[in-house]
């Protein structure tokens, strides 16, 4: 696929320097991986969302990715709003039940892609025609473009579409290309403390693409976009032992990044390269990203098996890293009051999540994990794709925040239906939990 000139210079500049990264992150083995490394604490949920099942009679709806909007007028109806791919968004309390239902939009002809929602962030107070609003940004993968809702914890119909008519496809020239589904994917909103600007970066499916796409405000309090630069991220890595290696996929299908999340404090982008591991770079995609971790497969040769639609994994040359496993997913950012935090990542291979320092001088070591397991009535959380948390009070149900994660193998689970759904889990109990 063509990339929008627009987006030609950024990557052509960062193409050697992100080809000798390639080569410096995998130079260096990881150290011995302990596979039988005491287990992780386990946290259970407090509540659970109705379970989405991807089929026509469930509507095509798949639970991928959600964020925590916070009513600071009455914390306690503060909301969840989550994507639900071609079931479009969801809207949940904080007991897990649904408010609102916001359907993605149809294909606009016969052949073509209908809309497809991936991942959903928030912006608060941004400066609209209309005046300031907290919104809600989605990525639109079935038709390459970025959706837009005003928030109003007040109504019944909390969300608002505002997306600007015009908006143009990101990373597509044309409907044909809108079809092949290389599309928008990945999604972190960002707000430039210094000029007050926001951003959107987005990431392409099945390629190593990510944009940043500034938020311009539109007439009649509608919200556009303008892509201001592309990056690649590398898809090849020569390893100690001399080898290249890329991550088995089908046939031309490049390492995506999907988990995103910046921080604001520093505008630094963590993405996670889903059979990679975690990257770090500045928020407006200039500088040299770092491979903060390393997948557990990094490195392990593989076939693709056309029959199963499966790879078939070689011997592990035992270059990887230790404590994730593909995909790295579901990134998200726990922020402290004295400046000090995590970085949340999804295990999705393993089941677990990983924190990481957020302090840069301590290049975002390692501190520990937790999994969500199940409690008598409500199942835990495997597979998990998206995450968001929110270190602020939400009233008497969670007065010391709240965790919620994607459950990709909901249960139980009606037949062979693919069941999915979302998991609320208290940030106390987390915190305690890593800190035991």
């Amino acid at each position: 696929m063509s990339r929008p000139r627009s987006a030609q210079p950024a990557a052509l500049v960062l193409g050697t320097a992100l080809a000798a990264i390639a080569a410096l992150a995998a130079a260096t083995p990881a150290e011995a991986r302990n596979h039988a490394s005491e287990p992780l604490p386990a946290v259970t949920p407090r509540a659970e969302t109705a379970t989405l099942y991807d089929d026509e009679a469930g509507g095509n709806a798949n639970a991928d990715d959600p964020a925590i909007w916070r009513n600071a007028a009455d914390p306690g109806r503060s909301l969840v709003v989550a994507t639900a791919k071609e079931g479009g968004l969801r809207v949940f309390d904080l007991d897990a039940r649904t408010v609102q239902s916001i359907p993605a939009p149809a294909a606009p002809g016969p052949d073509d892609a209908p809309g497809r929602f991936n991942n959903v962030d928030l912006v608060h107070g941004l400066r609209l025609t209309s005046g300031r609003a907290d919104i809600a940004v989605t990525t639109d993968r079935g038709q390459d473009r970025l959706r837009f809702y005003r928030i109003n914890g007040n109504s019944r119909t909390p969300l608002t579409d505002i997306t600007d008519p015009a908006a143009a496809p990101v990373f597509s020239a044309d409907q044909d290309e809108i079809n092949d589904q290389r599309t928008v994917y990945g999604l972190a909103t960002w707000t430039d403390r210094t000029s007050g600007r926001t951003y959107a970066l987005v990431s392409q499916r099945n390629r190593t693409s990510v944009a940043l796409l500034e938020l311009t405000a539109k007439p009649g309090g509608t919200v556009g976009y303008r892509k201001l630069r592309t990056i690649d991220l590398p898809s090849a890595f020569r390893l100690p032992n001399g080898t290249s290696w890329t991550p088995c996929a089908e046939p031309g299908e490049l390492p995506q990044v999907e988990g995103m999340v910046v921080d604001p404090a520093n505008g630094v982008l963590y993405a996670g390269q889903e059979d990679i591991g975690i990257w770090r770079i500045r928020a407006d995609l200039t500088g040299k990203p770092q491979l903060v971790d390393k997948v557990r497969e990094f490195g392990v040769p593989g076939v693709y098996d056309e029959e199963t639609e499966e790879c078939a994994p070689g011997a592990d040359p035992g270059f990887g890293g230790t404590r994730i496993s593909a995909d790295v997913e579901g990134l998200t950012l726990l922020t402290e009051s004295d400046g000090d935090g995590y970085l949340l990542a999804s295990s999705q291979g393993d089941n677990t999540f990983a924190l990481y320092d957020r302090e840069l001088k301590d290049d975002n070591e390692y501190e520990g994990g937790f999994r969500v397991a199940a409690t008598g009535t409500v199942d835990g959380s495997e597979e998990c794709d998206g995450a968001a948390v929110l270190n602020a009070p939400l009233g008497k149900k969670y007065p010391r925040g709240l965790l919620v994660v994607q459950d990709g193998h909901d249960t139980p689970v009606e037949g062979d239906r693919e069941a999915t759904g979302f998991k609320f889990v208290s940030l106390g109990d987390v915190l305690d939990a890593v800190d035991d």
